[in-house]
């Protein structure tokens, strides 16, 4: 399937390899954020699977992934560390948190990363990683592998996500945007 799932947009004006992936980023986000429409903040708490995710931690996670790739790229601190203990706080979804609190998060950060990208003079520039325990050897990605590591941490979470909603009540993400569509799923190929 061609385009984007969403009719989402960059909130910047951006044209060539920096549009084409603020579009993707922008969507993939807004499926994500689809995977929570409609529910509570309990049900945003419950665990469907045997994955300790629930589509509220998940959300919660890829926002807070958001905001330390801005953070990140924009210090390029050449002595930075991931923050273990703000790793595990990243994956959990308390009783004091609600979903609209990190939906707006994760737009948030979305619209921070795509001034961020807007205003850098190539994908090209170098981006010191932070040293981790799985990545103890310091490394320098350029801002565009960057960018693909973010958007692959996004769809990632997203069909996760899809799975953990179509778990809690049978909604599943296509179903959803298509549900005011006349489409006939069941249809065979050439309309016969």
């Amino acid at each position: 399937m061609a385009g984007f799932y969403t009719s989402v947009t960059p909130t910047v004006d951006v044209v060539g390899e920096k549009l084409d992936l603020l579009s993707i980023l922008a969507d993939q986000r807004a499926l994500l954020a689809l995977t929570a429409r409609g529910l509570t903040d309990e049900q945003a708490r419950r665990r469907t699977t045997v994955s300790e995710f629930t589509l509220g931690s998940l959300i919660k996670h890829v926002a807070v992934v958001l905001e330390d790739n801005v953070r990140m790229l924009r210090e390029r601190d050449e002595t930075a560390t991931v923050d273990l203990a703000g790793v595990g706080e990243g994956l959990t979804f308390g009783p004091d948190e609600s979903l609209d609190q990190w939906l707006e998060a994760l737009t948030t950060a979305g619209v921070e990363l795509e001034r961020y990208v807007a205003d850098l003079d190539g994908l090209d520039d170098p981006i010191p990683q932070p040293t981790a325990p799985w990545a103890p050897e310091r490394v320098v990605w350029s801002a565009r592998r960057v960018l693909l590591h973010v958007l692959r941490e996004v769809a990632h979470h997203c069909g996760h996500a899809d799975m953990i909603r179509e778990a809690l009540d049978g909604q599943t993400t296509m179903g959803a945007l298509t549900e005011s569509m006349d489409i006939d799923w069941d249809a065979s190929p050439g309309g016969s």
